[in-house]
């Protein structure tokens, strides 16, 4: 029996005060819900820490309204809209390249010619025995034929249908494609129609799946086919194998040029949703729920791994049945943040029956607002790359975590619900990695209250509930502080920053666009102070889609921790062209700019640092005031302490500043931590802490040449000890120190020595 739920989304994720908001709800817990709007201090459930926190803000939305289930229509096709050519077939064919992923997994289609309520058209699709099929009907009567041999998982085909209005007789070809050999034999198969066929006057056009109802813009559709689509055309003859031969390639030939109706390049426009064709006829479609582009087609030759250098050999889309972009779920309100919100973390609370639900938002300042000396950047990139990750199908989850993992109604409904999209640290249904990422949909895992499978004992908390710790910190102790977000920074850049005299990072600022990496380098270059409070920093590059709002995307390519790779010749990103992987792979490790870099992750428990001799210099003297301890937070709310869940090391050979100073080092780590991937060129038994030396993390301290400076803890686990002791602790005083001098304007000194 389906779990009830009340969960929603919103249509934006960073604000300004008095801006309006839409959220978007399905509701299965009961016949109303109410909404509340709140500012979140702490999201932290565990009792033995400062406790759940949020204020009510009375605002516009404030009430009771009535509840619904809104369906999440998951799934990539192209939708061409009706069109008058299309409309006047007599006879016609259809080919394309296919490289199919679950041949076996039911009905797929490739291509449909539609209508849904009158129950006739075209459709060229696979069957449920894995076979090639094509099936005409005109609302009473279907014909289907097939060759009956399944297609082979993984390895391209050319397939193609065609229909003979003269003789009426449907056709299919299905053949096996290599580019270097001869091919094998077509497979071909023809049956007789026994009604008079038209195409249906009216219909959208599909690929790889079929339109049951909606719109083009907004179409629902089924039976999504999961595999690459490479060259699909459409031609106004039933054509032979002689004449597909000829629309094989990347132009249309001279000689029959007037039979082509539609020539669908995907390798136009791979950085955009628009599907080009490139006939006389300008047939152009839309991507829609973001199939993936940038896939290396049947032609790839390997010599070339970067779609914009060769973009003829990227002519294939990969879709899936479960790609999602936008839920499009309609509002059930829409209203206007109070205009004296201060900025800040908030969330839309919904309740209904025993459902509670809280989705979450920030508030920036508004321009010409007056900027408080401190802003904390919300890593909003790394809430979606982790979105709606769920430990039930991660096949390795309670080993990496060293511990049996409680599953919470939070990790069920993201398994009963997987048309609410994974992470990107999943992998699709047909085992291909997940690299887009949008938050235009329900996240269950970036809620106040989560408590995650991949935290360390204790609160448990990672990403957006271990940046509350710091958020309750800056509350407790007072701090004038703004918020802005990972998609402000990506948008607005050093100017954003500029304006700020310290920067505060989350517990986990793991992706960063290359704008994000280059304002942050700027601002620390030109003066500005940021503290890093946390690990596993600027790890990952990432893209931003360029018009479509909302949506990320990753490459996973080269040595690093990583839950899939990418395909060879696929490591380039579809939203910018610029090739994915770690910034440590492309001459930026995250030593060069926040000193140092990931080493080890470990699930279990925490541990602590102990102070070295470079603590003592002067320079780092305002940092230890009021601090005689040795051992540093031996102590905390993840873990048991300070170091753990990801932690960073510093090295010289990697960026690290000849002239930081590592002030302090963890120690006593379990053998749960393990060496990352891309610090090994061949697998040693001694990967693992306490033998494995480079296993710690490192507190480190540099100057920058323009007056500015940086701090870093190199430890996610590090703001769960804030609050120890009622925040009388040297974790706390340590992070007030570090605060109180780098909002004081007096430059630093830069040394080199």
């Amino acid at each position: 029996m389906a779990l009830p739920y009340c969960t929603g989304y919103l249509d934006r994720i960073s604000l300004t005060r008095g801006e309006r908001l839409k959220v978007m709800v399905s509701c299965t817990a009961a016949s109303t819900f109410s909404a509340s709007l709140v500012r979140t201090v702490c999201g932290d459930l565990n009792p033995d820490g400062p406790g759940f926190c949020e204020i009510d803000i009375p605002s516009a939305a404030d009430g009771t309204y009535p509840a619904r289930e809104q369906i999440c229509n998951a799934g990539s096709c192209i939708v061409v809209p009706p069109n008058d050519y299309v409309d006047a077939l007599g006879s016609f064919s259809v080919q394309m390249h296919i490289w199919p992923t679950t041949p076996l997994k039911g009905e797929q289609v490739l291509l449909a010619l539609w209508d849904e309520e009158a129950g006739r058209g075209f459709r060229l699709f696979i069957d449920e025995r894995g076979a090639l099929a094509a099936c005409v009907s005109d609302g009473s009567g279907t014909a289907t034929v097939t060759p009956n041999v399944a297609l082979i998982e993984r390895q391209w085909h050319l397939v193609g249908a065609s229909y003979d209005v003269a003789a009426n007789t449907l056709t299919v070809i299905q053949e096996p494609y290599s580019r270097t050999g001869a091919g094998e034999r077509p497979l071909v198969a023809q049956q007789a129609v026994p009604f008079a066929f038209s195409t249906p006057v009216g219909a959208s056009l599909t690929l790889a799946a079929r339109m049951t109802g909606g719109t083009p813009s907004a179409p629902l559709t089924a039976q999504h086919y999961n595999g690459k689509i490479e060259k699909p055309r459409l031609l106004c003859v039933a054509a032979s194998r002689l004449d597909m031969e000829k629309f094989r390639g990347e132009a249309i030939p001279t000689d029959v040029a007037p039979l082509c109706v539609a020539f669908w390049d995907f390798s136009v426009g791979i950085d955009g949703e628009r599907i080009a064709d490139r006939s006389r006829h300008g047939l152009h479609g839309d991507a829609v729920n973001l199939p993936a582009r940038g896939m290396t087609g049947s032609n790839w030759t390997g010599e070339e791994v970067s779609w914009r250098v060769a973009p003829a050999q990227y002519g294939a889309i990969h879709f899936h049945e479960d790609d999602i972009y936008d839920a499009r779920w309609q509002a059930d309100i829409d209203f206007a943040l109070p205009d004296d919100l201060r900025s800040g973390f908030y969330a839309i609370r919904l309740i209904a029956g025993a459902d509670e639900e809280r989705i979450p938002f920030f508030v920036r300042p508004k321009p010409g607002d007056r900027r408080a000396p401190v802003c904390l950047l919300a890593s909003t990139a790394t809430y979606m790359a982790y979105a709606n990750l769920n430990p039930v199908p991660f096949p390795i989850a309670e080993l990496l975590s060293s511990r049996l993992i409680v599953l919470h109604k939070a990790n069920l409904l993201i398994d009963e619900h997987p048309e609410w999209g994974p992470s990107l640290y999943d992998v699709h249904s047909d085992g291909s990695g997940v690299c887009y990422s949008s938050r235009l949909r329900p996240i269950l895992n970036f809620r106040p209250g989560y408590i995650s499978s991949f935290g360390a004992k204790g609160s448990n908390l990672r990403e957006f509930n271990a940046d509350t710790h710091i958020v309750d910190w800056l509350e407790q102790q007072g701090i004038d502080y703004d918020v802005i977000t990972d998609d402000d920074l990506h948008t607005d850049g050093f100017p954003l920053l500029s304006q700020y005299k310290t920067v505060i990072t989350g517990a986990h600022p793991e992706y960063f666009s290359a704008e994000m990496w280059d304002a942050t380098k700027s601002y620390t270059d030109a003066g500005g102070r940021m503290m890093v409070l946390g690990g596993n920093s600027f790890y990952w590059r990432i893209a931003y889609h360029s018009t479509l709002p909302g949506v990320m995307e990753v490459r996973r390519c080269g040595a690093a921790i990583r839950t899939w790779e990418t395909q060879p010749g696929e490591e380039f990103h579809s939203f910018d062209g610029k090739r994915g992987g770690l910034w440590r792979a492309q001459g930026r490790p995250p030593q060069s700019i926040g000193g140092v870099g990931f080493i080890s992750e470990g699930f279990d428990l925490a541990a602590f640092y102990r102070r070295t001799a470079a603590s003592r210099d002067p320079r780092a003297a305002f940092v230890f005031q009021g601090v005689d301890e040795e051992i540093i937070g031996d102590f905390g709310l993840q873990g048991g302490g300070a170091a753990g869940i990801e932690i960073d090391h510093a090295d010289t050979n990697l960026g690290t500043p000849t002239h930081a100073l590592i002030l302090a080092s963890s120690e006593g780590h379990t053998e749960s931590f393990r060496l990352v991937n891309e610090e090994m060129s061949i697998t040693v038994p001694t990967v693992t802490a306490p033998v494995e030396a480079r296993i710690q993390a490192d507190m480190v301290f540099f100057e920058t040449a323009g007056g500015g400076a940086v701090f870093n803890v190199g430890s996610i686990a590090w703001p769960g000890s804030l609050s120890h002791n009622g925040y009388v602790n040297n974790v706390s005083r340590i992070t007030r120190n570090v605060l109180d001098r780098f909002t004081d304007p007096t430059p630093f000194e830069y040394r080199r020595d």
